[in-house]
């Protein structure tokens, strides 16, 4: 009987967090001029505000899960990109940054302390449940953006065939294009 590793539900949610963020900026690329910022309702206003507020939040905790202190200055600038090419090419780099660092876990590194730098104060948290938060965040956002695509132009994709092996049938191009393999996902 196999043992639990209670590593491998992390790694397997930072992969279908930069698998499902890739598909998601991939239709968002394919709107017509005025979609990407124009108003929706949503928390934020616009597909153009929730991608950059995805983005600037992933900086500010997977520096902290890191062992950073860019603290707030995540926050510096608003919305840091005006098009969905710049946005994706930084959103696929903190994935990836995400990704190495569950790929890195060890059960004693997810019961460690993580410092988030608060501006006034340092926030100490456990680290499995920065990484609960942070990917619970980013579902919760990126279904914002899944809702407001039906408004316009571009079908909204479907985000959530990423994890069992029963759906590596939606995946293959791209686990290519992240130079992944289905070995990668099952460990």
């Amino acid at each position: 009987m196999p043992t639990f590793d209670p590593v491998r539900p992390f790694r397997k949610l930072a992969y279908n967090n930069a698998l499902a963020n890739r598909r998601l900026l991939q239709a968002c690329a394919a709107l017509t001029p005025g979609e990407f910022e124009a108003p929706r309702t949503g928390f934020f206003p616009s597909i153009k505000e929730t991608l950059n507020h995805i983005v600037t939040v992933d900086w500010f905790y997977v520096d902290g899960l890191e062992g950073g202190t860019l603290g707030f200055q995540a926050f510096e600038v608003d919305q840091p990109f005006d098009d969905v090419s710049s946005l994706a090419e930084a959103q696929a780099k903190v994935d990836q940054r995400l990704v190495a660092l569950c790929e890195a876990l060890t059960p004693e590194k997810l019961v460690s302390t993580v410092s988030l730098h608060r501006g006034d104060r340092i926030q100490q948290e456990r680290m499995e449940d920065v990484l609960a938060h942070l990917f619970q965040h980013q579902t919760h956002h990126r279904g914002q953006v899944h809702a407001m695509l039906a408004g316009t132009s571009i079908a909204p994709p479907q985000l959530d065939e990423f994890i069992v092996a029963d759906d590596a049938k939606f995946r293959g191009g791209e686990l290519a294009g992240l130079g992944w393999s289905e070995e990668t996902l099952m460990r």
